[in-house]
């Protein structure tokens, strides 16, 4: 790994989250511009205290009274319009494509940006004319309010037209399919250029002392980097049983630690530092994306699957869907084919004191594939498109992916002998299978 990629997934995983986590909240940004609006007020204020040498053109107070006016009773109605029509985009993401995909589209910016525009242009107004009205500014800061007040006038306008042709976007299906599977690919992408998040991989034979939590829910995030930090300070080594994604309970182990320094009738010895470990992994309610590439997955087949039902009829949006998926799994595959080929597989991981299971190609092959597979059965045009999805990742070269491939193939064989009604329709999708049987039987026997 070059040391650019390196220096940037050493990056605290813990500090990626909270960002990611702080782009879904509506109110930060505008928080911002509101703050930065009252500060320009103030900086005309300033002006009028300092002594600039040159003589600036003077701005009557009744035009930029007016103008204020204008803008503060505008972007109100403006703010409140483009509060209604996210809500709407947002209602309608939920509903044509799954609700999972919400937080991407709360977290999208063009319209955060907007809104926030919006909003500070209208605070920016307020203040500013309550200052011009109690004799707050001269000249010189009403000439500098005035041309803050034009740049104001500029941004809001950009902001507007920007936001319009991401509105009529935003919601729509293409949209939050777009959202979904630029997530997906960048959790698997982080997976394939650091393999284990950066940990080492699992020596089964380990035993050790297993640690639990009283909580219930998904593990969000895991601070790979404080775990490391702690395994190094009571000399051990930290497995993590519960990966990125996990629904944990009670009886499920989150970690298990290897004292290194005791001897091996005392290794499964307590942890010192149990609370400490606990607090590295976050639980919540739901599911992530940034750390859970199987998440992506997930959702991907939701989508497709929900076009599938009878309600909607829509096998051409699982068709996209296979192809994105299809997509995603060639670009992994293939970094990690580079990777492995360059030896980068083989360097010294992060974190050495730590082991992470590998992430499994049949995982997510089964979140990416069964349900499409279960729910399209019936649409000969997706059994064609999802057996030539999987004649193209068997053909990719990974050994894994191709077994996982001809697994799934027969399940889809299966399924649409029970579903299609034709013989001629069945004879279609057994083709396909007989040319990825022939590929896996054609590589078996080159070895």
């Amino acid at each position: 790994m070059s040391k650019q990629a390196q220096s940037m997934f050493e990056l605290p995983s813990l500090v990626r989250f909270y960002l990611a986590r702080i782009r879904e909240r509506l109110w930060i940004k505008p928080l911002m511009s509101c703050v930065l609006s009252i500060g320009a007020v103030m900086i005309a204020g300033v002006v009028d205290g300092i002594t600039l040498g040159v003589k600036l053109p003077n701005v009557s107070a009744e035009a930029l009274e007016t103008m204020l006016t204008i803008m503060s009773s505008s972007m109100l109605v403006i703010a409140t319009f483009a509060v209604g029509s996210m809500i709407s985009a947002y209602a309608s993401a939920s509903g044509t494509a799954t609700p999972r995909a919400f937080p991407l589209i709360v977290a999208d910016d063009v319209s955060q940006i907007a809104l926030s525009t919006f909003i500070g242009a209208f605070i920016f107004s307020i203040v500013g004319l309550a200052a011009q009205l109690n004799g707050y500014y001269t000249g010189a800061g009403r000439f500098v309010l005035f041309i803050i007040t034009l740049f104001v006038f500029s941004i809001v306008v950009l902001a507007f037209v920007r936001w319009v042709d991401r509105i009529a976007r935003l919601g729509r299906l293409g949209h939050t399919t777009s959202k979904v599977e630029t997530a997906a690919d960048a959790a698997l992408q982080e997976w394939a250029n650091l393999p284990r998040m950066g940990a080492m991989p699992i020596d089964e034979s380990d035993s050790g002392f297993e640690i639990y939590t009283q909580r219930v829910g998904y593990i969000q995030n895991i601070n790979f980097a404080k775990l490391q930090r702690l395994a190094e300070k009571v000399d051990g080594m930290i497995t993590v049983c519960s990966e990125p994604g996990m629904f944990v309970t009670p009886n499920l182990p989150l970690a298990r630690f290897i004292d290194k320094s005791a001897s091996t009738e005392s290794a499964s010895s307590e942890c010192t530092c149990i609370d400490e470990i606990k607090a590295t992994f976050v639980i919540g309610p739901e599911r992530t994306f940034e750390s859970d590439p199987r998440f992506g997955m997930v959702v991907m087949s939701e989508i497709a699957s929900r076009a599938l039902s009878s309600a909607v009829n829509d096998p051409g949006t699982a068709i996209n869907i296979i192809g994105s998926l299809v997509r995603m799994l060639s670009k992994w595959s293939g970094v990690c084919q580079e990777n492995e080929a360059a030896g980068r597989a083989s360097e010294k991981p992060l974190y050495d004191r730590v082991a992470l299971a590998d992430l499994s190609v049949d995982d997510l092959f089964n979140d990416a594939f069964t349900a499409i597979v279960r729910d399209g059965a019936g649409s000969l045009e997706v059994c064609i498109r999802i057996q030539k999805a999987f004649l193209a990742l068997s053909s990719i070269g990974d050994e894994d992916m191709a077994n996982a491939s001809s697994r799934l193939s027969d399940l889809a064989f299966r399924y649409a002998e029970k579903s299609l009604i034709l013989d001629e329709e069945i004879e279609i999708v057994r083709s396909y299978v007989k040319q990825l049987n022939d590929i896996k039987k054609h590589s078996m026997d080159s070895k």
